[in-house]
């Protein structure tokens, strides 16, 4: 953080001398010391992974999911706090529903992702609220669109995506998929990739204990969003395994 700044950060109203709104800067900080979540876009499929740092050996497993059913055929993942993310997420339901009452019809992505992140962007707007301390991945298919992927930041930049990522092990995720090509996969080799990319990235020494979790929604899931599901699941957290035992064995030779 620069030492310019000081002073500059009592408010989300507020830019600094070099143009920053460090209240989005301490917002983004809040998203990196989260687990690492990822969403990839196949063919016909998008799946949304999440390492999920357990805090505490009491809780139960489903405990503080990261991921969450909006509609349908939307999923959506989060990056940073838990209860920012219970919160956006019950604001996306909420558009959701009204939509599917004025509309009769499943509400489009696009339309949902400018939603949410109009509601993030208002909250770096005024000194009486502070910015989202949250990263949200948004996923879907269906038959007229197909899969998609979109990013939301905690200033409420939103971008439609191939692949993206959040979380402490963001920049490391990035160069694990820069090596493939999802765009071609089908729905049990972006399920491998997935459950590869997350095991890679974890940090065993800072983080020892993880949960894998992963939403899907696809045309082989009826265009229905599934979270944990068992099949799915125990192929990408059998790949991932297989992936970081392979890479254990590279580094003790």
């Amino acid at each position: 953080m620069s030492t310019i700044g000081t002073g500059y950060d009592l408010s989300a109203s507020q830019f600094s001398p070099d143009g920053r709104v460090f209240q989005i800067d301490y917002a983004s900080k809040a998203v990196e010391r989260s687990g690492t979540v990822i969403g990839i876009r196949g063919k016909d499929c998008v799946v949304l992974a999440v390492e999920k740092i357990i805090a505490d050996q009491l809780y139960e497993p489903d405990a503080a999911s990261r991921i969450f059913t909006i509609e349908k055929n939307i999923g959506m993942a989060i990056a940073g706090l838990m209860a920012d993310g219970n919160y956006v997420a019950d604001i996306a339901r909420q558009e959701a529903a009204n939509f599917r009452q004025q509309f009769e019809r499943t509400i489009p992505l696009k339309y949902l992702c400018d939603r949410v992140s109009g509601y993030l962007h208002a909250y770096t707007l005024y000194s009486a609220v502070r910015p989202f301390g949250l990263s949200v991945l948004l996923a879907s298919w269906d038959e007229a669109d197909g899969a998609q992927l979109y990013k939301i930041e905690p200033s409420g930049t939103s971008f439609g995506y191939y692949a993206c990522a959040s979380g402490k092990a963001k920049q490391q995720a990035k160069t694990e998929m820069e090596k493939f090509k999802f765009a071609d996969m089908n729905t049990d080799e972006l399920v491998r990739s997935g459950g590869k990319i997350i095991y890679q990235v974890h940090d065993e020494l800072k983080d020892k204990d993880f949960r894998f979790e992963m939403g899907i929604v696809g045309k082989e899931t009826n265009g229905v969003h599934l979270i944990n599901d068992a099949s799915w699941s125990q192929l990408a957290i059998e790949a991932g395994e297989a992936a970081k035992n392979a890479d254990d064995s590279e580094n003790e030779i």
